[in-house]
């Protein structure tokens, strides 16, 4: 069967894994507004928006080189920027779960497997997708694949930071997602 070429997601040859700030976009298929409203600019979560936004948050629980940076669920999408940083490994988070000892019995933590950011984002949609079914909506989905940037600058951060922080004060104007 011939598929259509489709638009490559990913920077070819970069290696999503590897330590860096990544700005991340997953909207829900068909732009079904499912996670709450935005009331007076700021975002209502519902049932199903406090499913998303725990999961989001349970990224940094799970895998010790992810920090949460900022983030927002709104009605039909989430928008976040996710650290990689295999340095936060071992300086507090969960640290009896990586403990291990060497032949001399010293303290050792092992270097983990580097999960790329597709899969941390996969592991998010699968999770959340599982757990908002189970709440009742059953034919709940995610658009396929998700958008990324590589955040390269400060400049860049603060100013993805500022439009994830102020997304729910522009989204009555927001015509992508609506």
């Amino acid at each position: 069967m011939n598929r259509p070429d489709r638009k490559q997601n990913r920077l070819n040859g970069y290696d999503y894994s590897r330590d860096a700030l990544y700005f991340v976009t997953s909207c829900v298929k068909d732009k079904v507004c499912c996670f709450g409203e935005v009331i007076d600019g700021e975002m209502q979560l519902n049932e199903y928006g406090y499913i998303a936004e725990q999961q989001w948050r349970l990224l940094e629980e799970r895998y010790s080189y992810v920090i949460l940076q900022a983030y927002v669920v709104m009605p039909n999408h989430v928008h976040a920027i996710i650290e990689i940083d295999r340095d936060s490994v071992g300086t507090g988070r969960d640290l009896s779960a990586r403990r291990q000892t060497d032949e001399t019995n010293a303290v050792a933590f092992p270097n983990p497997k580097v999960k790329p950011l597709s899969e941390l984002i996969g592991v998010y949609k699968t999770s959340t997708s599982k757990l908002i079914r189970t709440a009742g909506l059953d034919d709940f989905a995610w658009q396929r694949s998700f958008h990324d940037h590589i955040i390269r600058t400060d400049k860049a951060y603060y100013q993805i930071r500022d439009y994830i922080l102020t997304n729910p004060e522009r989204w009555a104007e927001d015509v992508f997602y609506q």
